[in-house]
């Protein structure tokens, strides 16, 4: 019998990708959205009418609904992928960062705590999905599972927190906890404000592609479906307790990136894209450099991402375009211009 899987926040970017992914592979999936502007609605997924799947829109600040849902369908892995995630946004307004990342993920394993039985309780894996970013800015060796957290900004800071909570959770009342911090993902149906899809969709609009700073950041890729995967490989090849970073070892800087992206599009439309590219002030707080050492999960698990950077972006650009109608529609949600300016 397929597992049922409980997934918050499953019509996120990611979360929509593993709804997707899963569904696929016969699991009973239940996912919890509150449904925020950076969600994708169920019109645009391709698992809507699959009797695995179904979608139910509540805030995991709404306890008794939440609860109705554990007691109803008594899941066997709760996988948290509900938060905010735009760095940007965070600096403009951290108040949705605290109430979605921090007092979310509280009211979630709060309830986890407080409702099920102790037998209930032993036989739930309770998946917790965080960032790189909680280690701040890292100018040497990849980050470890035990280096000390260094978060730079509200949205880093407030993941941070929520992964402290679920340790502290997992610690004092023996509940089932993993939690994976990821690097950058990159992919289909990634809300346009985050930086590969904004170099994309400007370059198809032939319109200014913005870097920040001198464009040197250095970040860790991964494709989105080998994120799915890794998530996937936990369900039955990690030690629950513990904390995991999961990163490709792909690591390179914005421009490098961009450039990239403008190359493949060049080979598509015969159009110079980088003569787009132009530097803007950069972010405040910018962390320079983000790197994990995965090599615990990788040897836990034996799981190794499948998808190039060069690949992947050609997989990410070829469904931007034959994806117009989900980008129109995000257009309503979000105009394009700059967010987090100081």
């Amino acid at each position: 019998m397929k597992k049922k899987i409980l997934i918050t926040g499953g019509s996120g970017f990611i979360g929509t990708n593993l709804v997707n992914y899963l569904s696929n592979k016969g699991y009973n999936i239940t996912n919890l959205d509150k449904i925020s502007y950076a969600s994708t609605p169920e019109i645009f997924k391709k698992n809507v009418k699959r009797q695995n799947y179904r979608f139910l829109k509540i805030d995991l600040a709404n306890k008794n609904k939440v609860l109705k849902i554990f007691k109803k369908i008594k899941p066997n892995i709760i996988i948290n992928l509900a938060a905010e995630t735009h760095v940007d946004r965070s600096i403009d307004n951290s108040d949705e960062f605290i109430k979605s990342n921090i007092l979310g993920t509280y009211n979630l394993i709060n309830i986890i705590n407080k409702t099920l039985s102790r037998k209930e309780i032993k036989k739930l894996k309770f998946i917790h999905i965080s960032t790189d970013e909680v280690y701040g800015s890292n100018k040497l060796s990849p980050s470890k599972e035990n280096d000390q957290y260094n978060p730079s900004s509200p949205y880093s800071a407030s993941k941070a927190s929520a992964n402290h909570l679920v340790k502290s959770f997992g610690i004092t009342f023996n509940i089932p906890i993993t939690i994976l911090n990821f690097c950058n993902n990159y992919g289909p149906y990634q809300f346009p404000e985050k930086f590969i899809p904004t170099v994309i969709i400007n370059a198809l609009k032939k319109k200014v592609i913005p870097i920040y700073g001198n464009g040197k950041n250095i970040r860790e890729w991964i494709f989105v479906e080998d994120c799915c995967k890794a998530i996937e490989s936990t369900f039955s090849k990690v030690k629950f307790g513990n904390e995991y970073n999961i990163g490709s070892g792909y690591r390179t800087d914005n421009l490098t990136i961009a450039k990239m992206i403008c190359k493949l599009l060049g080979k598509v439309e015969k159009y110079d894209f980088k003569k787009l590219i132009r530097y803007v002030k950069d972010r405040p707080g910018h962390d320079f450099r983000y790197a994990l050492n995965s090599s615990k999960f990788k040897n836990k698990t034996k799981w190794k991402p499948k998808t190039s950077i060069e690949n992947g972006l050609k997989e990410t650009i070829n469904w931007y375009i034959k994806n117009k109608k989900w980008f129109k529609y995000t257009q309503k949600k979000y105009s394009g211009s700059r967010l987090g300016k100081i």
